[in-house]
């Protein structure tokens, strides 16, 4: 799969393919035509209560991450993710100013590793 990510505030490119928003709230200040987002998909973002306790707090990282696995489990919108990944060429866009420690790391590693889980 061909998985990227992007901060929603960085410019739209090219070769970005299917941008799909994996925030539960609209980035601020970030107008909806200057986002150039193919689908907002607020459904898969972890649920509010855990991204409240998260915080973006680097510490919380392995906890955060274990539990919002965990959500996805029973996450309709998870699978509709994965098959648009199978399909294209796939941007996750994200708002978060912490570029290691956010969902969308989760979500491409998840994809990533789809392959793997399959064999």
């Amino acid at each position: 799969m061909n998985v990227m990510l992007k901060r929603a505030y960085d410019e739209p490119g090219m070769g970005d393919g299917y941008r799909v928003l994996v925030d539960r709230l609209w980035p601020r200040g970030l107008s909806k035509a200057n986002a150039r987002i193919d689908l907002w998909l607020k459904e898969v973002a972890p649920s509010t209560e855990l991204r409240k306790w998260f915080a973006h707090d680097p510490q919380k990282w392995t906890e955060f991450t274990r539990r919002y696995r965990l959500e996805l489990k029973g996450n309709p919108a998870w699978p509709e993710l994965q098959a648009i990944a199978r399909q294209k060429a796939l941007t996750l866009v994200y708002a978060a100013k912490d570029e290691v420690h956010n969902e969308a790391v989760v979500l491409r590693r998840l994809l990533d590793d789809e392959p793997k889980q399959a064999r």
